[in-house]
């Protein structure tokens, strides 16, 4: 018998029954969709990264009969315009601020009055930001492999803490990288991701996204890594996750833990992997202890991948059990 994977968990594939462009300023364009039910619960997906953009597997967490599933493109990726891989990109108005802002006026041009957010890794850090934003429009919040861009998390996973555990996939992440320059990794990387010869930013879009992708499992999966490094795709994920990065998503230190107050009203699921090692489980405990009024739900074999069967089945309990309130 072959074992359980997320796929057998999840619903069904559907497809989606409306698409558009959100012009959100600035010159962006956003590619969204709309699946599952018209008159169902709304519920926004907010992918991860930054920059990784959406996919239709993400659809599947949530009951088609039961929801009004909406995804979308964040800034700079995906389907959305313009694309961060292009030649002299400029990524000066994306930050979080700008994607709450998008937030927001996707679901007043959906004509949602309030929806559940559900997002994961830099998505649950988005959803946090977006819901302490605008708890008025949250009906509820679903978080999976929390993220909140506290110094220490980025340097656990981009600076070597990381390295402990995979000394042999740090060893490709650093080797763009001359070692005079290797103190400071993620400022780095921002010299050569935003060079504008190829030749330059390709190898280093594609180191970066390698060490993610490679990281994202409890088990190595070639075929994520294969997805993830496709040369367009890399090089918009690593410029605009850098690019946040960078910046410590324009956040102050520990801003989404200290503002969780904001929150208590909300229902809300958390979901961790236990052994996840790109968003380690310290930032999710952290959340739990300032926010007790939330369930938390730590799954003991899995790591930071939502497919992973363990997290998807937590997220289906979840997204199952809001759809009726």
């Amino acid at each position: 018998m072959s074992a359980l994977t997320g796929d057998d968990i999840l619903y069904p594939e559907i497809e989606p029954y409306d698409t558009g462009y959100l012009l959100a300023g600035e010159g962006n364009r956003l590619y969204w969709e709309v699946s599952g039910n018209p008159a169902g619960k709304p519920v926004v997906f907010l992918h991860g990264g930054p920059g990784a953009g959406t996919a239709g597997w993400q659809r599947r967490f949530f009951d088609p009969a039961l929801y009004r599933i909406v995804l979308f493109d964040q800034r700079g990726c995906g389907r959305s315009t313009p694309h961060a891989s292009e030649p002299g990109a400029d990524l000066r108005h994306n930050t979080t601020w700008h994607l709450v802002a998008d937030i927001d006026l996707l679901r007043r041009s959906l004509g949602i009055e309030r929806w559940m957010v559900f997002g994961g890794s830099w998505g649950s850090a988005l959803a946090l930001a977006y819901a302490q934003a605008h708890p008025e429009n949250v009906t509820e919040l679903v978080l999976r492999g929390v993220f909140t861009l506290r110094r220490h998390e980025l340097e656990w996973f981009y600076e070597g803490g990381a390295s402990a555990i995979f000394p042999d996939l740090w060893q490709q992440y650093v080797a763009p990288i001359p070692v005079l320059e290797r103190a400071r990794m993620i400022e780095a990387y921002h010299r050569r991701l935003t060079d504008p010869d190829p030749d330059v930013h390709r190898p280093a879009a594609r180191a970066w996204t390698t060490w993610e992708a490679a990281t994202l499992t409890l088990h190595p999966d070639a075929d994520l890594v294969a997805s993830m490094t496709a040369p367009d795709a890399a090089v918009a994920f690593a410029r605009i996750e850098n690019h946040y990065f960078l910046h410590g998503g324009w956040f102050r230190e520990g801003q989404l833990i200290e503002d969780v107050g904001r929150l208590r009203d909300i229902p809300a699921v958390i979901v961790q992997g236990r052994y996840d090692v790109c968003t380690p489980m310290m930032t999710a405990w952290d959340l739990h202890v300032a926010w007790p009024e939330a369930e938390f739900v730590v799954v003991n074999d899995a790591g930071h991948s939502a497919t992973e069967p363990g997290i998807a089945a937590a997220l289906r309990v979840a997204t199952d059990r809001f759809a009726a309130s």
